[in-house]
């Protein structure tokens, strides 16, 4: 399964960053289940308008997951804006995963 979700160019937080983002799942596991439901909620709601998510299932997709050297799953791959950066896990700590993405957020 490949998904791939693009967002209308809204850029709500006005910083123009287009964010390119990648997880890697295995199948409907309850951690993969988990880290796309967790995901989905963040980026709609800090980033709606400003990314593209694909979710890749390594089963179905194993040269690709390979060819970025996968080593742990779920795992979260933000191809842009640079520095790529690599998040391990079901995403559930929001800031962590913000931190990870390089977006700002004030509590």
């Amino acid at each position: 399964m490949i998904e791939q979700k693009t967002t209308p160019d809204t850029d709500s937080d006005g910083d123009g960053q287009k964010y390119e983002l990648r997880l890697f799942v295995t199948g409907a596991s309850i951690n993969s289940i988990r880290a796309i439901a967790n995901l989905k909620h963040i980026c709609e709601t800090y980033l709606a308008g400003n990314y593209t998510l694909e979710i890749i299932d390594v089963y179905q997709q194993r040269m690709l997951a390979e060819s970025e050297q996968i080593i742990a799953l779920p795992l979260l791959i933000k191809k842009m804006p640079l520095p790529q950066r690599r998040l391990i896990g079901d995403m559930s700590d929001t800031e962590k995963v913000l931190k990870g993405l390089g977006i700002a957020h004030t509590s």
